[in-house]
């Protein structure tokens, strides 16, 4: 029986984790899979060395999002998966990090499924693993953290989502896609509780030759972010094993939180 990577076996989809950025973490199977595509729908902040793995007659696609503008809606997004696959082609879904971390994957699988295609999901490294690994700052650790989650700082609204107990003391909480949000993370978080002065690391373009690791405490996050013109792609950690990381306070974050806590 053909494998779903067997370019024999025509009219599939498959779904793959680009990762974070940087070419070099893809997994091996990615690139195996990126090389029988016949058509790409990718996401905008896919690596263009990551593209050029397809082969040059493969169709490229972008389906590219920005918060508050999107340039297909999800529903379109599925339909352009299933009706190139219908063709017979091989479609690759190029997504950045993992699939199934807040990647829309399981909408993708499902839309898949229910027009009685074959569908395959390859994980790539997440952005939060990515990011972490390049500050050398670990998630968990046995003197400091034996749990963390991860949240999004946009999906379906702040209010509707409940963090409680997901932070504070021997907890990591990892949030995507909060860079916008990063003032109403904070007042959500010490309302529920965490202390203002926990530490904090933000992680700007992680993976990439400019990548950022910054650091504060929490009560100092909005500000930190606004002072440092931090952009998307970041993910913002919170936890005491944020202490462990290469970071920069190059404007004194740490005493600039301490006088706000003040």
């Amino acid at each position: 029986m053909a494998t779903l990577l067997d370019p024999t076996a025509r009219g599939r989809v498959i779904l793959v984790g680009a990762g974070p950025g940087d070419p070099g973490l893809l997994t091996v199977r990615a690139v195996e899979a990126l090389k029988t595509a016949d058509v790409v729908v990718h996401d905008g902040l896919i690596d263009p060395r990551v593209l050029d793995i397809a082969p040059a007659a493969a169709q490229r696609i972008s389906v590219a999002k920005q918060r508050a503008r999107h340039t297909l809606p999800q529903e379109s997004i599925n339909a352009l998966i299933v009706a190139h696959v219908k063709t017979g082609a091989i479609v690759v879904r190029l997504k950045g990090g993992d699939p199934f971390i807040f990647g829309r994957g399981g909408e993708e699988v499902e839309a898949v499924r229910a027009a009685g295609l074959t569908v395959e999901v390859i994980p790539g490294v997440s952005a939060a693993l990515g990011c972490a690994a390049g500050a050398m700052l670990p998630l968990t650790h046995r003197d400091w953290s034996s749990a963390v989650s991860f949240v999004a700082g946009q999906c379906k609204g702040l209010s509707e989502q409940d963090w409680s107990g997901l932070a504070g003391q021997g907890r990591t909480l990892v949030i995507y896609m909060g860079v916008a949000t990063a003032e109403a993370i904070a007042d959500k978080l010490m309302a529920d509780g965490v202390a203002p002065d926990m530490p904090v690391a933000v992680l700007e373009r992680g993976t990439y030759a400019d990548a950022r690791a910054l650091r504060t405490l929490l009560a100092d996050l909005g500000p930190m972010v606004a002072r440092e013109d931090v952009k998307s792609p970041a993910v913002i950690v919170v936890g005491e094993v944020v202490q462990l990381a290469d970071a920069q306070d190059k404007l004194g974050q740490w005493a600039k939180a301490a006088e706000v806590l003040a």
